[in-house]
């Protein structure tokens, strides 16, 4: 299972948000490059960026930030937020291995083709929000036109198979995963990266026990309750 570290843009800043509210902003560096060096030293396989203000925006406003963090370490990026056109996303891509993309796999099946079209399936991950129970869209803002088995069918159909699940609910609060939500979308056949409440080791032992094969830790590294190193060893 791959551990890995988040690093959350506003205004060029590292935050996190509580249950993706904007009004509950924590910031932790004025430094995004400088963190992404800590984590690249701990030993660090993957770093998951997302710009807030892009996700807000509708388009990327952080590229700028994204190329700075790419520049400074030598591990693979997955960077989403506000990427809705194949302009963005090949205009952030050079920056990054991977593209997290979320409304747009939830509401423009046509536009997704097109994106996917300027890269490849592989290359994209998708963002499934869930607040309430229910799948969320235009960052965590509001209800998704479609159900889960909508989605997962229209993903697959896409040729996607990786995608990010979080519960919004546990985002932020160190409450830990919602594991059944996780295994939900590893037995509809997707490779599965969890976000949302991964607070402690054992967090990450049941993730892997499950099957999960990733798990995205933000709040929880910032606030030391988890050791990166010791995350990725007990995600091996």
């Amino acid at each position: 299972m791959i551990i890995y570290p988040a690093i959350d843009l506003i205004g060029s800043r590292v935050v996190r948000l509580s249950r993706g509210d904007y009004e509950q902003k924590t910031e932790y560096s004025d430094d995004p490059a400088a963190i992404a060096k800590k984590f690249e030293a701990a030993g660090a396989e993957y770093l998951h960026v997302v710009d807030l203000d892009g996700a807000k925006a509708k388009k990327p406003i952080n590229s700028d930030v994204l190329k700075q963090i790419a520049e400074s370490i030598n591990v693979p990026i997955q960077f989403g937020g506000g990427i809705r056109s194949a302009e963005a996303a090949e205009a952030v891509i050079k920056y990054a291995e991977r593209l997290i993309i979320g409304t747009v796999a939830l509401t423009d099946t046509n536009l997704l083709k097109k994106i996917i079209n300027a890269l490849r399936p592989d290359k994209i991950v998708v963002s499934i929000d869930y607040k309430s129970g229910k799948p969320a869209i235009n960052g965590w803002l509001e209800p998704s036109p479609k159900t889960t088995e909508e989605i997962q069918a229209s993903l697959k159909t896409a040729a996607i198979t990786r995608v990010i699940v979080t519960d919004i609910a546990k985002d932020g609060l160190l409450a830990g995963p919602n594991i059944e939500l996780m295994k939900e979308w590893k037995q509809a056949g997707f490779e599965v990266i969890c976000a949302g409440g991964v607070s402690s080791i054992a967090d990450i032992v049941a993730l892997k026990s499950a099957g999960i094969d990733g798990a995205i830790i933000g709040k929880a590294l910032y606030e030391g309750k988890i050791d990166l190193s010791e995350a990725i060893s007990a995600g091996r």
